[in-house]
């Protein structure tokens, strides 16, 4: 009889679940003072930055099962990106247009940007290569990465 009781208990409480509502996942727009914002459009900055001089961002920056989608449609990871950090570099004239952060909860930020360099394609060292780009953060163990990230190339305004 007890055994009885637990069960219909035990579904009456799987029940009442299924008739709460889930609520959707409330995102906003980051604000001018939002530390963690500041934070990630500073490492956004570094990445593009790093294109044209070794600063030693990407180890901190991506997190172990990143993948990234190249501007040639090619998947990376992390350690491609931590090769290509260490290689020669042709580009100058780095740097990062825009990045807008929105988040979704206390622990995923989706970053909205664009970034320029001078001679980042080697068959053109003296052209202006310009990209915009999407890159998703998520807040892990107390720590913000980058988990995925799709560059597009675009013509430079």
């Amino acid at each position: 009889m007890r055994e009885m009781h637990l069960r219909v208990f035990a579904v009456a409480i799987a029940a009442t679940l299924l008739l709460v509502p889930a609520y959707p996942q409330q995102s906003h727009w980051s604000s001018a003072d939002d530390k963690t914002a500041k934070y990630i459009v500073e490492m956004e900055r570094k990445w593009a930055e790093g294109v044209c001089v070794d600063n030693g961002v990407v180890a901190g920056l991506l997190a172990d099962d990143f993948q990234g989608t190249s501007t040639s449609g090619a998947r990376f990871t992390k350690a491609d990106e931590l090769k290509d950090e260490k290689g020669a570099r042709t580009a100058h004239e780095c740097g990062l247009d825009e990045a807008k952060v929105r988040f979704f909860g206390d622990s995923l930020a989706v970053v909205y940007g664009s970034e320029h360099a001078v001679g980042k394609d080697k068959s053109q060292p003296n052209v202006k290569v310009c990209q915009v780009w999407t890159d998703t953060w998520l807040k892990r163990g107390g720590i913000w990465q980058i988990i995925a990230s799709h560059d597009n190339r675009v013509e430079c305004k």
